[in-house]
C-alpha cells in the first residue's frame, strides 16, 4: 500500500511538470522596455499547494503521519499564519518592483513561502516513510519557485527568501503547535467523509 502511494505522489510530481510546459504555451505573453517577456500567473497558482495538499490526502487515504489530526492542524495553521504575515509584512515594507513592472510586492516570493511550507510539512509527516516523498515535495516546491522566475514575475533572491521563509515558518509553527497541543497520545482525532470523531483519554 505505501508502494502505492508513493507511486501516486511521483506521478503527481511528473504530471505536475508535464502540466508547466503544457500551460506555458496557453499564456499570453507580452514586452516592457527591457524586452523580456512577462509571463501572467498560472499553473503555479495551484502548484504551490500540492505539497499540503498531498499531506492531507496520504492522512485521509489512512497512511500513518507523524502527528494527529488535531496536531497537523494547529502545526498547519500556525505555520501559514506565519508564513502569510512575514510575507506580507516584507513585501510592504521592503516595496521591491516585479521584474515585469506591474507592481512593488516582489520580494519575498509568498508562492515560493507556501510551496516550501507545505514541502517541509509532507517530509516531516512522512519523510519517515520513504525518502522520495521528500524529494517529491521539495521538487513541486521547486519548480514552483523557479517557475515564478521563469514567468518573470520574481528575481532569483525573491524566491530564495521565499523558501527560506516556508522551511522556518514550518519549524517555528511545529515548534508553537507542539506548545499548544503536545502530541501524547492522550486524544484521537479521526477523519472521514462523513464524521468527524474526538475521543479523549481522561
Amino acid at each position: 500500500m505505501r508502494k502505492l502511494f508513493l507511486s501516486l505522489l511521483l506521478t503527481a510530481v511528473a504530471f505536475s511538470c508535464m502540466a508547466q510546459e503544457t500551460g506555458a504555451a496557453d499564456i499570453g505573453t507580452s514586452t516592457v522596455n527591457t524586452g523580456k517577456s512577462i509571463h501572467s500567473d498560472g499553473v503555479d497558482d495551484v502548484l504551490q499547494y500540492t505539497p499540503l495538499a498531498a499531506t492531507i490526502a496520504l492522512k485521509l487515504f489512512g497512511l500513518e503521519s507523524k502527528s494527529e489530526w488535531g496536531n497537523l492542524l494547529i502545526n498547519t495553521t500556525t505555520t501559514y499564519a506565519n508564513t502569510a504575515i512575514i510575507s506580507y509584512m516584507l513585501k510592504h515594507s521592503v516595496n521591491s518592483t516585479r521584474p515585469d513592472g506591474t507592481d512593488n510586492h516582489s520580494f519575498p516570493s509568498a508562492h515560493t513561502a507556501i510551496a516550501f511550507a507545505g514541502a517541509t510539512i509532507l517530509a516531516k509527516e512522512y519523510g519517515h516513510i520513504s525518502p522520495w516523498i521528500t524529494v517529491g515535495g521539495y521538487t513541486i516546491a521547486a519548480v514552483t519557485a523557479a517557475d515564478r522566475v521563469r514567468r518573470n514575475r520574481h528575481r532569483w533572491i525573491d524566491v530564495a527568501t521565499g523558501a527560506a521563509i516556508g522551511i522556518a515558518t514550518t519549524e517555528l509553527g511545529y515548534y508553537i503547535g507542539g506548545l499548544v497541543l503536545p502530541d501524547n497520545k492522550q486524544y484521537s482525532l479521526s477523519v472521514s467523509p462523513t464524521c468527524l470523531n474526538l475521543v479523549v483519554k481522561l
